[in-house]
């Protein structure tokens, strides 16, 4: 297999309340809330990196569509990496997403690595580290 991941789709249970967070809170690119025609349809694209978009879809919606029982949400099934160029940029991000209503799990720290991150919740509880790697070189 070719990795060619161009979506990230979490489930949410509120989709209205998870668009505020990501469009006005963390100020992520959409176009809003997007086939609401369709039963189990109504979705919301943000633009990410070039080539990579996040989706949310109603947790109900994507059981219906992958023929799967709903199950109970477990936020330690995986995480979200934000990859930032500083620890201040660290901060910038944690700060913002603070303010947008995010739970913060663990507060921008250093790391035992060498690096600098923190943890954050969404309105769901998916996990996002913002995470600044001094190794890693960040490309715009």
């Amino acid at each position: 297999m070719k990795p060619r991941i161009s979506v990230i789709t979490l489930g949410v249970d509120d989709l209205k309340k998870s668009l505020k967070f990501y469009q006005d809170g963390l100020g992520l690119s959409t176009e809003g809330i997007v086939g609401q025609e369709f039963e189990h349809g109504a979705v919301a694209f943000f633009d990410l990196q070039y080539g990579v978009k996040l989706a949310i879809w109603n947790r109900k919606d994507i059981a219906h569509d992958t023929n799967l029982n709903q199950t109970p949400k477990s936020p330690t099934e995986f995480t979200l990496g934000h990859n930032v160029g500083s620890k201040d940029e660290v901060d910038k991000v944690m700060e913002q997403a603070d303010k947008a209503g995010a739970v913060i799990t663990v507060p921008a720290h250093d790391t035992f690595w060498g690096g600098y991150s923190g943890y954050f919740q969404d309105p769901d509880g998916h996990l996002w580290e913002v995470v600044w790697n001094p190794a890693w070189e960040i490309t715009e």
